[in-house]
C-alpha cells in the first residue's frame, strides 16, 4: 500500500511539471485541488501536536528523562543548524552570487515591511502565549508546544491522579494517526493541484518567457542556494546518521521519502508534520515515544534549510547592491540566521519574514528581499524539505543516544 502510494506521489509531481508545459498558464485553476489537501493535512496539526507531545513525555514515565532528552534534542538541532548557516554562508562569500548585478531596490514588500521592528525579544516573547486557545485557533505552534511540554511534564509528576488525562492524549494521538492515513490517501491528487497550480500561477502571471527570464537573473544565486542545501542533507545529515546511529542513510533516506515529497510540495514542515511521524516511526522504526518528543519540536525550532537560506539571501542582497560586509558583520548573519530560523514558522516562505531580523542585523535595506521574491516560492520547497530531513535524523540520533532503547515500556508509565 505504502509502495503504491509512494508511486502515486512521484507519477503526480511528474505529471504536474508535464502539464504545465503543456497547458501553461491553465494550470493555475487546479490549485483548488491542492489547498484542499493542504487544509486537510493543517485541519489536524493542532490536535496531532498537543497529543503526540504529551503522550510521548508521559511515556517517558519520568520527567527528568526528558530533560535528557531534551538536552540531546536540542544540541542535535542547535549544532546542525550551526553547521547549515556556517555552510551557506562560506559558499556565498566565496562564488559571490550577487557580484555584479544591476540592482536598484523599489519599494518594500509589505509582508516583509510589516515585520519591520522585530527583534529578538519578540523570538523569547514567542515561546508563550497570553492566550493558548487563541494560539491553536492562530496555528502559533511554538506556545502550544511549550504548553504541552508542561502538561505532560506535570502529568508524569501526579501518579494515578494523572493516568486518565495520559489516556486520553496517547489515545487521541492514535485516533490522529489513523486520520492522518486517511488524509495520505488524498496525496497524490493533492500535490499535484499544488505542484501544478502553482507553477501554472506563476506562467500565467508573466507567461513562459518571463517566467524563465526572472529565473535566470537570480539563477546563479538559486545554484549556491540548492548547492547549500544539497551538501548539507546528502553529506552533512548522513554523515551524522550514520557516524552516530550505524544506520544506513540511503535506507532511512528511502524511509522518508513520502515525507520529503510532501515536504517539497506543501513547502509547509507544519502540514508535512504528520506525514514525517508516520514516516519516521512505520517506515525508519524510530521508537515512537523519542518520535512523537523530537519530530513535533524539530517542526517548530529545527529549520537547518530555512537558516542556511537567509544567510545566503542576506550576503546575496549586500553583494548585489554593492554593500561589504566585514568579518563581524558575517558573524553576526551567521548566529541572527540561526536564531531567526528558531522563530520561523511551519509554513509557506515564513523565512521570508523572519529574513528581516537578520537584514536589520546588518543594516541592510529591507526593499532588497524584492530581489528574491520570484524564486522564492520555488526554493521554499526545497529548504522544507531539508528542514524535514533534518528533524528525521534528529530523531534518530535522539533515540540511538538512549532515548529510546532505554526508556521502559510504555505501559508502565503514566
Amino acid at each position: 500500500m505504502k509502495n503504491r502510494l509512494l508511486i502515486a506521489i512521484i507519477v503526480a509531481i511528474v505529471l504536474a511539471f508535464a502539464s504545465v508545459f503543456v497547458f501553461e498558464g491553465q494550470m493555475a485553476s487546479v490549485f483548488w485541488v491542492g489547498e484542499f489537501f493542504l487544509r486537510s493535512l493543517k485541519m489536524i496539526i493542532v490536535p496531532l501536536v498537543m497529543f503526540s507531545m504529551v503522550s510521548g513525555i508521559t511515556a517517558l514515565g519520568d520527567v527528568r528523562n526528558l530533560g535528557r532528552i531534551g538536552v540531546r534534542t536540542l544540541a542535535f538541532f542547535g549544532l546542525t543548524t550551526l553547521a547549515a548557516v556556517a555552510l551557506g554562508t562560506v559558499l556565498v562569500a566565496v562564488l559571490q552570487p550577487g557580484a555584479g548585478l544591476d540592482v536598484i531596490a523599489g519599494a518594500v514588500p509589505e509582508r516583509v515591511a510589516s515585520k519591520e521592528s522585530i527583534g529578538f525579544a519578540d523570538i523569547i516573547l514567542g515561546f508563550v502565549s497570553n492566550n493558548i486557545i487563541e494560539s491553536m485557533a492562530e496555528m502559533q505552534l511554538l506556545p502550544l508546544i511549550v504548553f504541552s511540554l508542561v502538561l505532560g511534564g506535570v502529568l508524569t509528576t501526579m501518579g494515578e491522579r494523572g493516568r486518565p488525562m495520559a489516556a486520553f492524549c496517547e489515545s487521541g494521538n492514535e485516533a490522529m494517526m489513523k486520520i492522518v492515513h486517511l488524509v495520505m490517501l488524498l496525496a497524490p491528487v493533492g500535490i499535484f493541484g499544488l505542484v501544478a497550480g502553482r507553477f501554472g500561477k506563476a506562467v500565467a502571471e508573466g507567461g513562459m518567457d518571463a517566467f524563465w527570464a526572472q529565473l535566470s537573473a537570480v539563477g546563479y544565486y538559486m545554484f549556491v542556494v540548492l548547492l547549500g542545501l544539497g551538501i548539507h542533507g546528502f553529506i552533512v545529515l548522513p554523515l551524522v546518521l550514520w557516524a552516530t546511529t550505524r544506520r544506513n542513510p540511503l535506507s532511512y533516506m528511502r524511509g522518508m521519502l513520502p515525507a520529503l515529497l510532501t515536504a517539497f510540495s506543501t513547502a509547509s514542515s507544519s502540514a508535512t508534520l504528520p506525514v514525517t511521524l508516520e514516516s519516521v516511526e512505520e517506515e525508519n522504526g524510530v521508537d515512537s515515544r523519542v518520535a512523537n518528543f523530537v519530530i513535533p519540536l524539530g517542526a517548530t525550532v529545527n529549520m537547518n534549510g530555512t537558516a542556511l537560506y537567509e544567510a545566503v539571501a542576506v550576503i546575496f542582497i549586500a553583494q548585489a547592491l554593492g554593500i561589504d560586509l566585514s568579518f563581524g558583520q558575517m558573524l553576526l548573519v551567521v548566529i541572527t540566521a540561526a536564531l531567526s530560523a528558531i522563530g520561523a514558522a511551519g509554513i509557506p516562505e515564513a523565512g521570508l519574514v523572519t529574513m528581516v531580523i537578520v537584514l536589520r542585523a546588518v543594516d541592510l535595506p529591507l526593499a532588497g528581499v524584492e530581489m528574491i521574491l520570484a524564486v522564492d516560492w520555488l526554493l521554499d520547497r526545497f529548504r522544507t524539505s531539508i528542514n524535514v530531513w533534518g528533524d528525521a535524523v534528529g530523531a534518530a540520533v535522539v533515540a540511538e543516544a538512549g532515548g529510546g532503547a532505554k526508556l521502559a515500556p510504555a505501559h508502565e508509565h503514566a
